[in-house]
């Protein structure tokens, strides 16, 4: 049976509009970094690197005779996003966010049975079937979160500080603090094909208990 991440991990991705805290574990990922507005092409390129890798990963392992232990087929998990604004952005931040500034790596989680070895074989084969400059920024890590505090916010991407307020205020009754203005995003939706008030995006950031 194929490994369906909606159905098999649905406290990490599909929490409910408002805020609970959860625990997550050390996951690995193919990731990329860059700065600059999200909607530039530059953005779209390292996404389209991201699901090269990722489905290359995918549709080799569904063809190899000796697959890796643990091997299961399984549904290619979501686009996820670390953000944060440069240091000049920082240096004079006056509560309002200029997508121009914008630091962000963004990433693709892989199955626990895929390791770097085989992320790389898949890097190079990638390169000469689909050859983009920008391969050469991705890499195969291993990220935990651990200790975090996530909701569901439906709707634009620019109202996410509306939904920020809710989780700030329900941290503050439940004893935690917010570690930094670093927060994690999870695409549930492919905003090219929603409509922007039907999209769905997990928001997540890190936690201590100061209780």
């Amino acid at each position: 049976m194929k490994y369906q991440w909606r159905k098999s991990e649905k406290e990490l991705y599909l929490p409910k509009a408002k805020p609970a805290k959860v625990i997550v574990p050390a996951f690995k990922f193919i990731s990329i970094s860059g700065e600059g507005n999200p909607n530039s092409s530059q953005f779209a390129e390292c996404i389209s690197v991201l699901y090269s890798l990722s489905y290359a990963v995918k549709m080799t392992l569904k063809k190899i005779s000796d697959p890796p232990e643990g091997y299961q087929d399984y549904t290619v998990y979501p686009l996820e996003g670390d953000w944060d604004i440069n240091a000049a952005a920082k240096a004079k931040f006056d509560g309002t966010i200029n997508k121009d500034d914008l630091i962000f790596t963004i990433m693709i989680r892989q199955p626990n049975f895929v390791n770097k070895a085989f992320f790389e074989e898949m890097l190079a084969v990638t390169k000469k079937k689909k050859p983009q400059p920008l391969l050469e920024n991705a890499r195969f890590e291993t990220i935990e979160e651990g200790p975090c505090l996530q909701m569901l916010h439906v709707g634009s991407y620019d109202n996410e500080a509306e939904s920020f307020s809710k989780m700030e205020a329900y941290a503050k009754e439940a004893g935690l603090e917010r570690l930094s203005k670093t927060h994690r995003e999870i695409y549930l939706t492919d905003f090219r094909k929603v409509p922007e008030e039907k999209l769905k995006t997990v928001l997540r950031f890190k936690v201590k208990s100061v209780a």
